[in-house]
């Protein structure tokens, strides 16, 4: 869960997100060095009241700066494209999670792979004098799912367009009348993990928190059996 003043990213719960922290800090650095580089001649060329002719019409300096910002680009597109691919392959799933957006509520359907229903649960947000301080944040029921198992999300709404979103797993998926987005995640530690819709969608959008605990596997099979 974020905290106040916070610039950085939450703390990564899941294997996609430790990987999207890593990326963009790769690509932040790449972004700093460029930037420094850039402002150092912009200076110097302010600054100093000669020009080196071999500089500005030298072929091997246009040589240099066409060829380094496609290496620069190259170097940024294939893990990016690597993480693309990560995020859409759904043929290591164990688990399927169906999520349907409601006004204003969340329902959860866990099944497996064959569409076998195991349990299901409505969650709907706790009024301000039970939210225990964390207000728009706790439901009366939340969702469980295992930690270090592929999950398929199946995201959906039953009236108007939702979005559902948990910033710490790094997933964020539109939930559309009569359609099925499909959202990718590996849990990989033990946590309450918070989000929230992210899409307006009417007079109590803001009354839709997500609360989502990971858990081992045999906590995950006692919370279906209590189901």
């Amino acid at each position: 869960m974020s905290s106040w003043c916070q610039l950085g990213f939450q703390d990564a719960g899941s294997y996609f997100m430790e990987e999207f922290i890593y990326f963009h800090d790769f690509t932040m650095m790449i972004i700093l060095g460029v930037l420094s580089y850039v402002v150092v001649f912009l200076v110097l060329g302010l600054l100093s009241g000669w020009v080196d002719s071999g500089f500005v019409e030298g072929q091997l300096i246009e040589f240099m700066w066409t060829i380094f910002p496609a290496l620069i680009l190259i170097q940024i597109a294939f893990p990016s494209l690597l993480l693309l691919y990560l995020i859409e392959d759904f043929s290591k799933s164990f688990l399927v999670c169906k999520v349907v957006g409601h006004q204003w509520y969340w329902s959860y359907e866990i099944k497996t792979e064959s569409s076998e229903i195991l349990a299901s649960v409505d969650c709907y947000m706790l009024p301000r004098e039970g939210a225990f301080g964390m207000r728009l944040l706790l439901t009366d029921e939340f969702l469980m799912l295992p930690i270090n198992v592929p999950v398929r999300i199946l995201v959906t709404s039953d009236d108007v367009i939702h979005s559902w979103t948990i910033p710490s797993l790094g997933i964020k998926g539109d939930a559309v009348p009569g359609r099925l987005n499909q959202l990718n995640v590996t849990l990989s530690r033990k946590a309450m993990f918070y989000g929230q819709c992210s899409e307006i969608c009417g007079a109590n959008h803001s009354f839709m928190p997500v609360m989502l605990m990971g858990v081992t596997s045999p906590q995950f099979f006692m919370w279906l059996d209590r189901l």
